[in-house]
């Protein structure tokens, strides 16, 4: 009788659990996260993105060995299949705890086969392999790419008393003062928070050179410094109209187009490392 109540009341929690999950879909997203000793095969632990170079490795020896296959040219497919079976178990040796989900029968097998010219069977192996490698990267593929791919401006310092992220946000602010200024009629303030603006961006840009070293662009470019002219000059003497337009061209020129790029994937970034409290976990 008494497990028949203990029975019971496990049915009742995890019923009460299913509905609270189902209740808050709409606040919460299950995320699989790599594991953390996949770190050291990225810059800037790493000096070269090794795990990178392995995957595109795999991905051209999988082509490789299914076009060589369907051509039935034994010499070249084997040739690739050894390939891809070594940089293939190279996974499990980079990230130990992912050696479960390899499908290292499937590669063994697709090894044989290739070795005794079974085109037929080959290439039902290369698409068990495939389904295999399809699997793993919808889990882990762009959650990845945002963990170790996208910069950590955090980190980042313009000076010892001021950080990147809060150089980012006076920039943003400068933006919007100049807007409020002009529209309310404080030509001085317009005028000055441009100036503050023009100065800040000359900063953000000697920051930026730091990453972009190989393909540097000026920042400001040519192109902002005759925006950012322009705007002065109808701050100056120019209508709302002639204003918003050059505001508004230099904001998508010097913001936007940056922040299509780094700022949302930064964003996404913090929202993956930042750990959750219980608390955050009950809110939810």
């Amino acid at each position: 009788m008494r497990w028949r109540y203990f029975i019971i009341l496990q049915i009742v929690i995890l019923l009460v659990a299913a509905g609270l999950i189902y209740k808050h879909q709409d606040k919460a997203q299950l995320v699989k996260t790599p594991p953390t000793e996949l770190a050291q095969w990225y810059k800037p632990e790493n000096k070269r993105q090794v795990w990178l170079h392995n995957m595109f490795k795999l991905r051209r020896e999988m082509q490789a060995v299914e076009f060589y296959a369907k051509n039935q040219d034994a010499e070249h497919m084997n040739k690739w299949a050894e390939q891809l079976n070594e940089h293939y178990l190279k996974i499990a040796e980079m990230v130990p705890s992912w050696q479960k989900k390899l499908a290292v029968s499937t590669a063994a097998e697709l090894r044989n086969a290739s070795e005794q010219k079974d085109y037929a069977s080959v290439l039902v192996q290369h698409k068990i392999l495939q389904q295999s490698c399809d699997s793993c990267h919808d889990d882990y593929q762009a959650i990845t790419a945002l963990t170790y791919r996208t910069p950590d401006f955090s980190k980042i310092q313009i000076s010892s008393e001021l950080s990147f992220v809060d150089h980012m946000d006076t920039l943003t602010r400068q933006v919007n003062q100049i807007k409020i200024s002009a529209q309310d009629g404080n030509k001085p303030l317009a005028l000055s928070s441009l100036v503050s603006l023009n100065d800040g961006m000359t900063i953000l840009g000697e920051t930026c050179v730091d990453c972009h070293k190989k393909d540097r662009k000026p920042y400001p470019s040519e192109t902002m410094k005759k925006t950012l002219s322009s705007l002065k000059q109808s701050l100056e003497s120019g209508t709302a109209k002639e204003q918003g337009r050059d505001l508004g061209t230099l904001a998508v020129l010097a913001c936007a187009r940056c922040h299509g790029t780094h700022r949302i994937a930064y964003g996404a970034k913090q929202k993956l490392i930042k750990e959750i409290s219980f608390s955050d976990l009950i809110k939810h």
